[in-house]
């Protein structure tokens, strides 16, 4: 029993720091695309995926953070794919990041 006890408490522990990993990344990647400009899809997916995971109900008890872990998961892919897609259209017209106090030259 002791053992089946110390078991669980690491796996809850192992997925508690999976979570807190994918939180960590989530954020880094909120803020980095935030410089470049985020639709309110992507703001959607990381302000829910942040709610969902301190949110003291879930589909699953707290100590499983599985559900948890797949909507950051979630959240972390669509974040990813924006920034993809901002990275292709910056290849395409590298002049549209041009800042907007660079001088003109007139």
């Amino acid at each position: 029993m002791v053992t089946l006890l110390v078991v669980l408490g690491v796996i809850a522990v192992a997925t508690a720091a999976v979570a807190v990993v994918l939180v960590t990344k989530l954020v880094r990647s909120y803020r980095t695309l935030r410089a470049v400009g985020l639709n309110s899809g992507d703001r959607f997916a990381f302000w829910g995926a942040i709610a969902y995971t301190i949110w003291p109900v879930d589909l699953l008890p707290d100590p499983i953070y599985l559900d948890d872990i797949g909507v950051l998961l979630a959240a972390l892919t669509r974040l990813g794919m924006s920034a993809r897609d901002a990275r292709r259209k910056r290849a395409v017209d590298p002049g549209r990041e041009r800042s907007v106090t660079a001088p003109r030259g007139d």
